[in-house]
């Protein structure tokens, strides 16, 4: 904040409502500390080949509120630079409509364009104003000379919007026609709130990422644990989704590996307080000789790294898959070592059983039929609000 007067501007119906600061007392401006807190994330990964002159219009739910939001711009997976000369952000009305007034351009380092060099991401500076949660966040980025790998989140679970030139200013939807499943070079949103505010960062696979949950509607189980944690009395308001569908914690593959993409996804987000790892089925599931005590040394791994970072660690129990084609009884033997070290090895700050939430009765190798998704590995929307439900939210914030 500022100790300088500055004009209020209001935007419309409260959803981006900018509300630059007025003077405050020089006591009072010392005692506001605030911090970012990320209030929206995806994991990055290979996502095919860039296309020069072409826009995207990428849809994004907020789980926090607060000022100032900032956003990340990833060429993570590029092997040549990638410029952005048009970035802006709005609020969604319908589709790729955008609400009246509420779309207003970015910039990076007080420039309107940004060259992310290979391998890099760029952090634009704060848009003033507020953000509140929930909201549905539209940014909207151009890129006039993208080629060579893309980066970005492949299963979205969410539509957004492609378009042919640059239309990034344009509220209306009527260049916005072609649509997409992918976020394309956004990897993150922050906000600026309270410095008792934290967030918590779901580290998984595709049932992180909400494979089998319904499309465009946030139905992943972050989804409805960040709807939980808007209605309780905690300091843990941000969820960061950093799923990646078949994604594993030892091997690369479709995604880095939870090891390797540790720092990138989740580390370096701002004011993650705790992380929540949900990994090990794709390991155990693809028959490579991965031992159960292989996993536990990756998850130790993850443990350490994430407690020499003053971060929290919650662990989650690998859940149940007979009959989805890859199980057998040596797997799930696997399963069963792991799910016992989770139990009780002492490693976790604390651990949420989502073996015992959706397991059945009857076959306790098997997902409760109420709660498949159809594959006999995936959560329905009903498992994945059972997943979220069965969260110790104080667990979130290690007492």
């Amino acid at each position: 904040m500022t100790a300088r007067r500055t004009p209020v501007r209001v935007l419309v119906t409260a959803l981006l409502a900018v509300v630059l600061p007025q003077a405050l007392p020089a006591a009072a401006h010392a005692a506001v500390t605030r911090h970012d807190v990320v209030t929206w994330a995806a994991s990055a990964d290979r996502l095919g080949e860039g296309v020069a002159d072409r826009g995207y219009r990428l849809v994004v739910r907020t789980s926090v509120g607060g000022s100032d939001p900032r956003i990340r711009l990833t060429n993570a997976f590029g092997d040549r630079p990638v410029t952005f000369d048009s970035v802006h952000a709005g609020v969604q009305q319908q589709g790729a409509t955008l609400v009246r007034g509420s779309n207003r351009r970015l910039s990076f380092g007080g420039a309107h364009s940004v060259t992310i060099p290979a391998g890099g991401t760029a952090l634009s500076d704060a848009l003033p104003g507020r953000l509140p949660a929930t909201t549905g966040l539209v940014v909207s980025l151009h890129s006039p000379d993208a080629a060579g790998p893309a980066s970005g989140h492949g299963m979205a679970m969410q539509t957004s919007y492609v378009s042919q030139g640059d239309h990034t200013a344009e509220e209306s939807a009527d260049r916005w026609s072609a649509t997409t499943g992918s976020w394309f070079y956004l990897d993150a949103v922050s906000v600026r709130a309270d410095a008792s505010t934290g967030a918590v960062v779901a580290l998984g696979d595709s049932i992180t990422d909400g494979w089998q949950s319904t499309s465009d509607l946030d139905r992943r189980w972050p989804d409805y644990l960040a709807r939980r944690l808007r209605q309780a009395d905690t300091e843990i308001r941000g969820v960061a989704n950093e799923g990646i569908s078949g994604n594993k914690v030892l091997a690369d593959g479709l995604g880095q590996s939870a090891l390797n993409r540790l720092q990138r996804d989740v580390l370096s987000l701002p004011g993650v307080r705790t992380v929540f790892l949900f990994e090990g089925v794709n390991d155990i599931k693809a028959h490579t000789g991965v031992t159960a005590q292989d996993m536990i040394t990756g998850y130790r791994e993850i443990v350490r790294r994430a407690h020499e970072a003053g971060k929290c660690v919650v662990g989650a129990t690998v859940a149940p898959f007979k009959g989805w084609s890859e199980w057998d009884p040596a797997a799930e033997s696997v399963r069963q070592d792991v799910n016992t070290f989770l139990r009780s090895g002492g490693e976790f700050d604390a651990v949420t059983d989502f073996d015992r939430i959706l397991r059945s009765p009857y076959d306790p190798e098997r997902i409760l039929p109420v709660f498949d998704g159809g594959d006999h590995l995936h959560s329905n929307d009903k498992g994945m609000q059972a997943m979220a439900d069965a969260v110790d939210l104080t667990a979130l914030g290690c007492p």
